[in-house]
């Protein structure tokens, strides 16, 4: 089940709606910040659950000369695979591949000064996604939305400020000299000096230590 799926099944388990109201909806919910909320998209994932039987089509009404829209409902068998689904994500962690680990770990590509001032850039755009959702938050405060429908983005805020915060401290380090790095010619870019570890340098034996979700992950 995708996180579209779940937002749909989430929507049509508050009431019926048809899929350009859902789409409405998931917008004005910031609910983008979450998942990937395209139209298209959308529509295919109630027809894939509509397919499956989770949620039903229920009439179809026209407006004007809007094109026809047809109104669903979520079915027992859907609510149950909603929240199902909703616990089994709260419940077990899994491993995720975000891009910027990606980057971070093969930085050293590029040169100390370039990557202190990326990152500096990126710790600015971290600083307004944070300022972000203290007015979203602060908003919810003011509108006395119930916590259970916010409490989201407590936790966005919380690893937005993380990553901030590590961002921030590793740049420092970075830009004092504390950490070593690969050097580069100033004119040409080219690597002059292997100051780290690389890769075929990196211990793969039986022994080497892996954290339990990688055990986990590689035994399944």
């Amino acid at each position: 089940m995708t996180p579209l799926a779940i937002a749909v099944l989430a929507l049509l388990d508050e009431r019926p709606m048809h899929p350009y109201e859902m789409y409405q909806l998931l917008i004005a919910r910031r609910e983008d910040l979450l998942i990937k909320v395209r139209p298209g998209s959308l529509y295919h994932a109630v027809a894939r659950l509509a397919a499956d039987a989770m949620v039903r089509a229920e009439g179809t009404e026209r407006e004007g000369n809007r094109p026809e829209r047809t109104t669903y409902r979520i079915t027992d068998a859907g609510r149950d695979a909603l929240r199902g689904r909703i616990a089994e994500l709260l419940r077990t962690p899994v491993q995720e591949y975000p891009i910027f680990r990606v980057a971070l770990a093969e930085a050293h590509n590029l040169p100390r000064e370039q990557v202190v001032a990326v990152l500096g850039e990126r710790a600015e755009q971290q600083g307004q996604a944070l300022a972000d959702i203290d007015a979203m938050i602060e908003w919810t405060r003011v509108n006395e939305v119930p916590r259970r429908h916010c409490v989201v983005l407590e936790y966005m805020r919380a690893t937005i400020q993380a990553d901030l915060d590590w961002i921030r401290q590793f740049a420092a380090e970075l830009d004092s000299g504390a950490v070593e790095w690969e050097r580069f010619d100033p004119v040409t870019g080219e690597r002059l000096t292997h100051d780290t570890v690389t890769a075929h340098e990196w211990p793969t034996g039986p022994d080497t230590p892996r954290p339990r979700w990688a055990a986990g992950a590689a035994r399944s």
